[in-house]
């Protein structure tokens, strides 16, 4: 009898949750475990819903209706990003739109500010990649220290110079640091030291990066990056320099362009 009173109580929590609403098991005394759909009571007989149809037991025979166990199904996996490193993420997205090369991104950015989103040269070139005011209005910059516009619009310059020099990534990286005007001047690299430490670099990092497995070109810029801080080159040593800037004769400026 407490077992058919206790199995009224559970059939009076039916009418919170009526019948059909979820999977149960209805528990015989047998042992017996029977998964339900639904279940009425008529006097002392229940007719329990089961899959193909409907079976008629005594009250006393059942000694719990227990819930269905629901377990939410495992997220899926988020998609994995072809993105490493600072930034990450934004980098990937300007280099695909602009069509250049991710590592060099992450190569320039590297050098220039060592991913410092905040970055103020001497020369007033500003955030992630460096930008002079007058190369960020050109790419329609509206805040130069917002990383996403600003490695776009620097993206975007790279790209435009390496058009400017037909593939060649030495004079689009010399000009970059320099200046076309520079590249112009010496019809090549110009023979700073700094502006060739800063082509250097950056293309042995890129060549280091193409060599290692994926994952770990970030930690090959991060490393680039602590060589550069260690040999004292200065976080502003890429900026985009305008002939107003870079004027000054080879042997007076050869040491000094920083």
């Amino acid at each position: 009898m407490r077992r058919a009173a206790i199995f009224l109580v559970l059939l009076g929590a039916a009418v919170v949750n009526p019948p059909g609403t979820r999977a149960d098991y209805a528990v015989l005394r047998t042992g017996l475990r029977l998964h339900i759909t639904g279940y009425e009571q008529t006097g002392d007989r229940v007719k329990l819903t089961v899959a193909g149809g409907t079976v008629e037991v005594a009250a006393t025979d059942i000694t719990a209706i227990e819930p269905e166990e629901n377990f939410a199904p495992n997220p899926p996996a988020p998609p994995v990003e072809d993105v490493t490193g600072p930034f990450g993420k934004l980098i990937h997205e300007a280099a695909a739109k602009h069509g250049v090369d991710e590592d060099l991104v992450k190569g320039v950015i590297a050098v220039e500010s060592n991913f410092n989103p905040k970055a103020v040269s001497r020369k007033q070139a500003q955030g992630l990649m460096q930008l002079l005011p007058e190369t960020a209005a050109r790419y329609s910059v509206v805040n130069i220290f917002d990383p996403a516009q600003n490695i776009d619009a620097g993206t975007h310059y790279l790209k435009d110079l390496l058009e400017q020099y037909g593939g060649n990534l030495r004079l689009a990286l010399a000009a970059y640091n320099a200046g076309p005007e520079m590249v112009e001047r010496y019809r090549g690299v110009p023979p700073f030291r700094e502006t060739q430490t800063y082509v250097k670099k950056i293309t042995s990092n890129l060549a280091s990066a193409k060599k290692k497995p994926a994952g770990s070109a970030a930690a090959n810029l991060a490393s680039a990056s602590a060589a550069t801080a260690k040999a004292k080159i200065p976080a502003d040593v890429g900026s985009a320099k305008s002939a107003a800037t870079a004027t000054a004769d080879l042997t007076a400026s050869a040491g000094d362009l920083k």
